[in-house]
């Protein structure tokens, strides 16, 4: 299994629920077994910089490579790019 995480910052106060809606379109792909956007909590004062939260799981690397090829994600990207400031993003393999 693929975890697949990304940090968004927005690039103002106004723009982090923009950030976040734009991001939730994203569920419609059909290629993650778990899939969620939230707000950042901001607990830890050392990731205050950090907005919007993607968090998905994908069954193998080809279902995350068939996921970031989907044109819902590449209309994803046009929308929600002027909105943020920061993307980072980690893929990681997990026994599940």
């Amino acid at each position: 299994m693929i975890r697949h995480i990304v940090f968004f910052s927005a690039r103002d106060n106004e723009g982090v629920e923009a950030v976040r809606e734009g991001l939730k379109a994203l569920a419609a792909i059909p290629h993650s077994r778990v899939f969620e956007v939230a707000l950042n909590s901001k607990v830890d004062p050392l990731s205050s910089e950090v907005d919007v939260v993607v968090y998905a799981e994908f069954e193998d690397a080809a279902a995350l490579a068939a996921y970031k090829a989907h044109p819902l994600y590449a209309e994803t990207t046009r929308k929600v790019k002027p909105l943020r400031e920061l993307r980072v993003s980690a893929d990681f393999a997990s026994p599940r």
